[in-house]
């Protein structure tokens, strides 16, 4: 399991951006535009890390912040800008029997082989990323969402 990213979901993507990159120090890595989910991802990393990749953006190997910019205008409260933690994982079909063999929810489940989402006992959402993919299997393929993630 490798730790991946922090996603803090943002009101303003040009206030973010000068604050994170132009006031802290960040640097833009990577930047990915969703007009179907209407939100873009916007990928920061300290400067020497952001030197590292040299234009390579699939050699990270250190964990991002992630700035959703979701664009319909929504107010966040109550922790709302705070999306997830999420973590690559090498079989995400076994990561998730165990943790629902242990009492643990998974409100969305693997069901692409790739992508699944639970959360901590403090709510704090977790994705998890299969590395590579996996082809849809049952019982996965056809769960239904439980709760909110």
């Amino acid at each position: 399991m490798r730790y991946l990213h922090t996603m803090v979901r943002v009101s303003d993507l040009d206030a973010s951006l000068d604050f994170y990159c132009n006031k802290l120090g960040l640097k833009e890595v990577r930047r990915m535009e969703n007009e179907k989910g209407r939100f873009t991802l916007v990928f920061l990393a300290t400067p020497d890390v952001a030197a590292q990749l040299s234009g390579n953006p699939d050699a990270i190997q250190t964990p991002l912040v992630e700035l959703t910019y979701n664009w319909d205008k929504e107010e966040y409260s109550g922790g709302r800008n705070f999306g997830h933690l999420a973590y690559r994982v090498d079989d995400i079909y076994a990561l998730c029997e165990k943790l629902m063999a242990a009492g643990v929810t998974i409100n969305r489940p693997p069901r692409d082989g790739h992508m699944a989402f639970i959360r901590s006992p403090d709510g704090i959402s977790i994705e998890l990323l299969q590395d590579g993919s996996l082809p849809p299997r049952e019982p996965w393929a056809s769960m239904p969402n439980t709760g909110s993630w």
